[in-house]
């Protein structure tokens, strides 16, 4: 009887072995021997019972140009891209800080005279200053060549003739400069740094937008140049009203001269003038100088400021600045 028992528990005993090695082979593992819990392991196990972090999403790949791309320029031209373009040139500065901001610096082979930012822009070969060199252009065979099209009129309409791509732009509004960030991105591959530069435009704007909203707007006058002010429909003037200001010289549409008397009539609150360089700006010796603007209450107050020049009047990526500095001289007790 004690046999037939102790036989009893031995099948039972292997009906149990068998059971567990197909459990085992069910879940495609190797029966492992569990170590003794180590003081890290049990710290471990304790934090486990705690809430876990959601694990952070991967961000989504950067957007690539499919090529053949084609866009349509400020003049109205299509150009079509079978690749990112290796080799450009740029005919005016607010091109060549554009293509470096977004990461194309390295495709830059021609700039023109003036364009003093980045620092790598002096090294480059120039190709003229106003007036475009064509054959110094031609010389460096670009494959693309960044333009103003109110500014470089004549030498894209040659460039053009030659068989060169030519992309002109001429932004009016500061979304347009945003705008063409992206597009330039886009033509060269450089998407994701182009957003980076064009988020970064935008939030600034939406900093200052909404440090100024509700304020008064001050009558500001703005002389960019000796004798010159601008008017309603460019992107300084927007500037003005962006920054919290209301521009005196927006009932004469564009670029124009100063009118003395005007500017006396309309009174401004407050005066901007750009950094020259200059020991002492032209601009305000010239303000000085004029007969009955002593009475103007922004030069009584003395409340004339000078601006950082080229990020005020460049169309590319330190329009930003540009902006946040105009700004912190209209409110500086709203925008820091």
């Amino acid at each position: 009887m004690k046999w037939m028992n102790r036989l009893n528990m031995k099948s039972a005993m292997a009906v149990m072995l068998v059971l567990m090695l197909a459990l085992i082979a069910a879940c495609g593992g190797k029966a492992e021997v569990s170590p003794s819990p180590s003081p890290s392991s049990e710290v471990e196990q304790t934090a486990s019972t705690e809430p876990t972090a959601t694990p952070e999403t991967e961000a989504p790949a950067a957007a690539q140009t499919e090529y053949p791309l084609t866009v349509k320029d400020e003049t109205g031209t299509e150009l079509t891209f079978e690749k990112a373009p290796a080799a450009v040139v740029t005919l005016v500065p607010s091109e060549t800080e554009t293509i470096f901001a977004i990461g194309g610096g390295s495709t830059v082979v021609g700039v023109d005279q003036w364009s003093n930012y980045p620092e790598e822009a002096n090294s480059i070969a120039k190709i003229g200053d106003m007036k475009t060199n064509i054959e110094a252009v031609a010389a460096l065979n670009p494959e693309l060549i960044l333009a103003n099209s109110s500014m470089n009129g004549d030498a894209i309409t040659q460039l053009r003739e030659l068989g060169y791509a030519v992309y002109a732009t001429n932004p009016k509004t500061y979304d347009a400069v945003v705008a063409k960030v992206e597009e330039l991105g886009k033509i060269m591959n450089l998407q994701e740094k182009a957003g980076e530069v064009a988020k970064h435009m935008t939030d600034v704007k939406q900093q200052v937008t909404d440090a100024v909203k509700g304020a008064e707007a001050k009558k500001v006058f703005l002389e960019f140049s000796p004798g010159y002010t601008v008017g309603s429909g460019e992107f300084l003037d927007e500037l003005i009203t962006l920054a919290g200001g209301a521009n005196i010289a927006s009932s004469v549409a564009g670029w124009h001269e100063v009118n003395a008397e005007e500017v006396i009539t309309q009174n401004p609150e407050i005066i901007i003038y750009p950094d020259f360089g200059e020991e002492k700006s032209s601009i305000l010796t010239a303000i000085e100088s004029r007969p009955g603007w002593d009475a103007i209450d922004a030069v009584k107050n003395k409340n004339m400021h000078m601006v950082t020049n080229d990020p005020l009047v460049r169309v590319g990526p330190r329009l930003a600045d540009g902006l946040l500095e105009v700004a912190k001289v209209i409110h500086p007790d709203l925008v820091k």
